[in-house]
């Protein structure tokens, strides 16, 4: 199974995917599930299909080699003229985000690696959060402090946090990407709860009840931060490749 792990010094993509109804995620998520079956790309690891709950979506938590083999799937074929236009017509939006895990912390009670599948039943949630490239630092290190308090919210197992590195969408025309904002202008915080109810718990918490370690926490995140986009997820599927890749 997939670990989210820094030391590895995988790529890891993650593919974000939103529509307007739960049918069109019903086929999202075949879509999804096709390709991985099939993937055989040089220098693939892994993926990990998510199924949204909070909001009609899909996302895609796939490691690679490293950016090379990424683009050489970008720039084959099969992917301008077969799956770019699949996605076009069944989404509403797409981000296809490069990023590098910096850190993943753990409930103490969890273990030493956090695990991505569908065999467990984690309650996941995806924020992406955008930063001035000149703050992802700042923001990537304030991330890191909220393990401090997030070990004893109840239903808490872990948070991973991932560098941006650059993103794209799927109107670059012919079957091409194109860019979206600037390298290095966004983090991805990838978090694991043991319930929805756990994780609205904490979320919907009020402001008086938070500990002095959330509240400086807050603060200083959102003196950083330009943007928040969130989704809650369930990991359907998830394959890897046969051999291991070496980075």
């Amino acid at each position: 199974m997939p670990f989210i792990n820094p030391e590895d010094g995988h790529l890891t993509v993650l593919n974000l995917f939103k529509t307007d109804t739960r049918d069109r995620v019903d086929t999202l998520v075949k879509e999804m599930k096709a390709i991985v079956d099939t993937a055989a790309f040089p220098g693939w690891i892994s993926s990990t299909v998510h199924r949204g709950e909070q909001n009609p979506g899909t996302a895609n938590f796939i490691q690679w080699r490293g950016m090379q083999d990424l683009e050489s799937r970008y720039n084959d074929s099969e992917f301008k003229h077969h799956t770019v236009p699949v996605f076009r017509e069944i989404t509403t939006y797409v981000r296809l985000m490069q990023t590098e895990v910096e850190l993943s912390q753990r409930h103490p009670a969890l273990g030493d690696v956090t695990e991505v599948s569908p065999e467990r039943d984690d309650y996941t949630v995806i924020e992406i959060l955008g930063v001035k490239p000149a703050d992802q630092g700042a923001l990537v290190d304030a991330l890191g402090t909220a393990h401090s308090f997030l070990v004893d919210v109840p239903g808490y197992r872990s948070q991973s946090v991932l560098r941006g590195i650059r993103s794209r969408n799927l109107d670059g025309g012919r079957g091409t990407l194109a860019a979206v904002g600037t390298d290095n202008d966004f983090v991805v915080v990838y978090s694991q709860w043991d319930g929805k109810e756990s994780y609205d718990a904490f979320r919907n918490q009020a402001d008086a009840e938070w500990s002095s370690a959330r509240r400086a926490f807050d603060t200083k995140r959102y003196s950083l931060i330009t943007s928040v986009d969130w989704n809650s997820y369930r990991a359907v599927h998830t394959r890897s490749a046969a051999q291991p890749v070496a980075a």
